[in-house]
């Protein structure tokens, strides 16, 4: 039988519990404010920061002196080694960047003051890009603070890669198809649209539960990036995202490269190699890509001056891949060093506007000429159009016609004699 309490007893617990809901009610507001004090947006004015008078403009009327003014004091060579490109492509990116983001226009704020221009925000990413330095590296001069840097920086990659992707990062049309065709057979490969391979980039501030997806060959996280690049350096393929635990095969496996290919969309390839007749493009690699008839390999261990000859100037062709490697490092040393960010998407647009701003300036310097035409592909290559659609049965075929290894060693042995009958005597 329970006992009963008294009204006195009932009154003392019921204030205990009012108490303890009370304690922890106040603990968990203290948790909430002292969590809410440790990282903070944009609040302006917050009690407690102390403020840096930056003389924005003065800074920014510093820059202009320096860089864009009539008779500056740093003249193009100066201009061109510490932004990677010439005033004039700058000057495009730039007033292209401003009219696509409302961001990048200065304004003026409810002091009616000046705030950052445009050249300071853009300067102060490609500083980053250019350097690879910290966003507080560049406050001195750009006269911006670090926050608001490394968001100029990811509205910038952004702007670029929407405004210029579809010029700059695109497949070969009938046109550029046709010159990489004519260029690629005087050196000796008739159908070679380029060549492929793979580079990581070191991800420095890559979670912890996700490290051990991003590990690969080597001891530290990295994320890949496939790239397809012609002897002008041009990347015309980009594919970047896959964990550094992945191999080329992997990634060429998930790769949209040949996609429109499969599809009938791509620029037809018709050449002849030894008096074969072939209707697909191929790509140079290494000894690791498989044995499809779009891909062209070296032979490891080759027997007879004809193999060494062909292992010889394959391997020296396929190097256009490595050097548009290192010429994108060269030119953006943010994706050489380690990546500081933390999500894979501000990486991706960081890699993806590196590499179209890497193709404006191969356009921009003259190693394309824009009035060089290719009436043909060659003495025996013609480029034709692909189909527009295609039935599922048709796509099914058109991919096993991409990855028969058939195809792939005739096209090998094809190419073994025509370089050995038609390029051998010249050297």
């Amino acid at each position: 039988m329970p006992l009963k309490r008294s009204h006195s007893q009932r009154q003392f617990e019921e204030d205990s519990s009012s108490d303890d809901d009370d304690y922890f009610i106040l603990g968990a507001a203290q948790i909430v404010h002292s969590f809410s004090n440790v990282r903070r947006g944009h609040g302006g004015s917050i009690p407690g920061r102390m403020k840096i008078y930056r003389d924005r403009q003065g800074g920014h009327d510093r820059m202009f002196r320096d860089y864009l003014a009539v008779n500056p004091t740093f003249g193009p060579a100066i201009f061109r080694r510490r932004f990677r490109m010439s005033r004039e492509l700058f000057l495009r990116i730039m007033n292209a960047i401003e009219a696509h983001d409302d961001y990048f226009v200065q304004k003026r704020d409810c002091c009616n003051e000046l705030g950052l221009s445009c050249f300071q925000k853009v300067t102060a990413a490609f500083r980053m890009l250019t350097y690879g330095v910290p966003a507080d590296a560049t406050d001195e001069y750009v006269r911006i603070g670090e926050s608001t840097v490394l968001e100029s920086l990811c509205r910038f990659v952004g702007a670029v890669v929407e405004i210029f992707e579809d010029e700059y990062l695109r497949y070969p049309n009938e046109a550029d198809t046709k010159r990489l065709l004519a260029l690629d057979e005087n050196k000796g490969f008739p159908g070679m649209l380029g060549s492929i391979d793979c580079m990581h980039w070191a991800w420095k501030n890559c979670p912890y539960e996700k490290q051990g997806q991003y590990k690969g060959h080597v001891d530290k996280p990295t994320i890949i990036l496939e790239a397809v690049a012609s002897h002008d350096l041009r990347i015309w393929h980009a594919f970047f995202g896959m964990p550094g635990s992945h191999n080329d095969i992997n990634v060429l496996h998930r790769s949209p490269l040949f996609a429109i290919l499969a599809e009938g969309t791509a620029p037809q390839v018709n050449y002849t190699v030894n008096g074969h007749e072939y209707t697909m493009g191929y790509y140079l690699a290494d000894g690791i890509y498989p044995s499809w008839a779009t891909i062209v390999k070296s032979i490891t261990l080759p027997m007879g001056n004809k193999r060494q000859y062909f292992a010889k100037a394959q391997e020296a062709a396929r190097k256009d891949v490595e050097r548009a490697f290192r010429v994108l490092q060269a030119r953006f040393p943010i994706v050489r060093g380690p990546a500081r960010f933390w999500d894979t998407q501000t990486l991706a647009l960081i890699m993806r506007a590196c590499v179209i701003m890497h193709n404006m300036i191969v356009g921009d310097e003259g190693s394309v000429d824009p009035d060089e035409r290719f009436d043909g592909g060659g003495q025996n290559v013609q480029p034709g159009r692909g189909q527009a659609t295609r039935t599922l049965d048709e796509f099914i075929e058109a991919h096993r016609k991409i990855r028969d290894d058939e195809t792939h060693f005739q096209l090998k042995e094809d190419l073994i004699e025509h370089l050995w009958s038609h390029y051998s005597g010249l050297y």
